[in-house]
This record gives structure tokens, sequence and C-alpha cells, in this order.
């Protein structure tokens, strides 16, 4: 599946190039090419976002074409150096949060990651005892409502409860820092597993583009990258389970919301995956917005408001249902990736998001910050 076959001819796309010679660029996208549309106006995506008419704005911009996406695109797969032509994360000055366990399958798996503390062998155990006790009757519970809290009193009294469950079915979601400001990657771009993880995963996801008034604005794929054993050991160690060198893709693109796109596509869309291994193993699964169990409006109210405010907007994960358990070796060992493996996340009128994994120290190195921009953009006259 090629980045261009799930995008939608009417769609309205923004997104980010790096253009050698010059930086990154603003882009949008006009019957399969690539238009760059930075200005003093929009400098930055951040910008666009922040505009009333970011929409209509982006569909009237004048631009110049900097080639096919489709060719920029294999470009992107292909890239080395850091002032290689390339399809950058569709981000720049937002911050990039992330929420989990939304989804109730997911919900089960951080359980068992806790049970395990972290060790792949004792998963299969310890999955079939959870299940047996909760099987199915987490899917449809409205966080924090009352029938929500007489699960929980069941589960205490199996000796099942856990931090996981809390943030799955109680008032509060869980919202953390998934990685920095300009530091996710782009489609084409490696992918960077922890070199300490033994075990872990890709996870697919829809990412919300949002600005400082906590309006959401579009939407895009994401890769929100797992690391099962190092978060199974300690719910303190998220911060080194999830941001790390590389750790966090987005892209292609953000569809931007119009008529024809709204948020309630993306409460309906299907999220698929497919892992494909140097080995020859092959992946398959998706997840289902249907199947979340908190609205993803409730997610950004939780995320931005006169609790916390973001400036210059946000990235937000809206976690996933997907749980790899499938075996790739020993009996019982689940699935983890292996270095060289090739992740497509995709969804209709979204495209698809292809990276290939590596370590986090093997990873190109992020370099290219906040000042690093502000120089950039400056140097080009449009600050």
């Amino acid at each position: 599946m090629t980045l261009t076959d799930l995008l939608d001819d009417t769609g309205l796309y923004a997104g980010r190039v790096w253009r050698p010679g010059i930086g990154p660029a603003v882009v949008t996208l006009r019957q399969g090419r690539v238009i760059d549309v930075t200005c003093r106006e929009v400098p930055t995506l951040r910008d666009l976002l922040e505009r009333a008419d970011a929409a209509d704005w982006l569909r009237m911009a004048q631009g110049s074409d900097i080639g096919a996406l489709a060719e920029i695109a294999a470009a992107s797969r292909s890239a080395r150096g850091a002032d290689a032509l390339r399809l950058l994360a569709p981000c720049d000055l937002q911050a990039i949060k992330a929420c989990g366990v939304t989804f109730a399958r997911s919900m089960i798996e951080r359980v068992i990651e806790e049970r395990a503390a972290g060790d792949p062998a004792r998963a299969e155990e310890i999955r079939a005892k959870v299940s047996q006790v909760i099987g199915d009757s987490l899917r449809d519970l409205d966080p924090g409502s009352d029938e929500a809290a007489r699960v929980k009193s069941l589960l205490q009294a199996e000796g099942l409860w856990s931090q996981y469950l809390e943030v799955g079915i109680g008032p509060d979601a869980e919202v953390f820092t998934k990685a920095q400001p300009l530091s996710a990657v782009g489609h084409g771009a490696d992918v960077g597993l922890h070199p300490v993880s033994q075990w872990n995963n890709p996870e697919p996801e829809i990412v919300l583009a949002c600005n400082s008034q906590a309006q959401i604005m579009g939407a895009s794929l994401g890769n929100d990258v797992n690391l099962r054993d190092v978060e199974g050991r300690s719910a303190l160690l998220l911060g080194k389970a999830k941001d790390n060198n590389a750790a966090a893709a987005i892209g292609p693109f953000i569809r931007l919301f119009d008529a024809g796109f709204t948020l309630d596509h993306v409460r309906a869309a299907e999220v698929s995956l497919r892992v494909e291994g140097q080995d020859g193993f092959v992946l398959s699964g998706h997840s289902s917005m249907s199947e979340i169990s908190r609205d993803p409006a409730d997610l950004v109210a939780q995320t931005c408001g006169a609790h916390h405010q973001y400036p210059d907007g946000f990235m937000l994960y809206l976690g996933t249902m997907f749980a790899p358990i499938e075996d790739r070796g020993a009996k019982g060992a689940g699935f983890t990736h292996h270095e060289g493996d090739l992740v497509t996340i995709s969804a209709e009128g979204l495209g698809a998001l292809v990276n290939r994994v590596t370590l986090s120290t093997s990873a190109a190195p992020w370099t290219f910050g906040t000042a690093a921009l502000m120089r950039n953009l400056a140097g080009r006259g449009l600050l």
C-alpha cells in the first residue's frame, strides 16, 4: 500500500516537507502535487491551525509546486542526511501528548503487563486468568459512571484492580507527554526502540491536531511506539518507555476538518496495521475507533482547559485497541519488534504512515529544535 492509496481527492491536507538548502516548509496537496504555502502569514503549521479560517486559507493559498507526492514520498523512504528532501511530521511547535488505556482490549493488556512485571514469558498465563474474570465486561462501560464504580468494587474483591483499570474506567483519563515539540518523525523515517527493551510493539492511533483554544482542527495517523517490558516493570518508567529518539511517528498529513471530514468521521474510523519483518513474519490488525471507551472530545477537554494551556496547540494521540499477542518465536513469548520491521499504519481518508524500525540509538539524532527553527525562519524573512 502506498501513501496515496487512501487519501481523498476532495480532502484538505496540511503537512511539512524538508526542502534541501531551505529548511522546513508548510505544504498542502493539490491533485497529487505538493504545494509549498509557507509565507509570513503562515511560517509554521502551528500558525495555520491558529487561524479561525484555517481550512479556507489553505484552500485558497498561493504557493509553489515542489513535486509529485509519490516522488517526495519515495525520497522520504530513502532520505539520508539532515538536508535530504523528505516528509516531516505534520506538526512543529505543538506539544505532543497522548492518551493511554482508552480501549477495553488494550486496558486488559496493560493489566497483564503490570502483573507480568515486564516478563513476556509470564504474560500468557496471566492473560488467561485475567480474561477469565474480566472477559468483555469492560467493553461497554462508561468511564466514571456508577456502573464503572460497581465493576471496580468487583475487581478489587477479586484482587485484580490495577492503576490501568483506574484510568480506563475511572473518571480521569491518562494523558501524558509522548514527545517534545519538533521531535516527532514523519512518513518514511525510521522509528526508534530504546535498546534496553526486549518486549515492544507498535501502537496504531488517530492523532488529533488541536489549536491553543483546544479546538480540534483535524486529524492524522500516529505510531505511539510502546516498550511493554519497560512500562510493565513500573508505571513510573512511562517517560523512559515512551519518550525516546524517533519513538513518535505522525503523518503523513493532517486532514483538516471541513464539510466533508469531521470529528464524526474520526469516531467511526478504522485504523489498520501491518508489520512486515525481514524474517518473513507478517502481522496484521486493526483498531476500530467506534470501540473507544472515552469520546475524543472528552480526551481533548481533559488535556487542555483552565487547568492546563498550550499556547502553541497540541497533537493528541487517542490510544489504540491493538495490542499484538501473536507469538513471534518461542511459544508464549508473544510479539516483539525486530530491527528492520516495516510498519504501515493506514486509514481511509488519512492515507498511510510507513516507518522502519531501528534502535533509538541508531535512528537519526534529533538536532533541529525550536531555536534552530526560529533562526531558519528569520533567515528566510518569514518572521
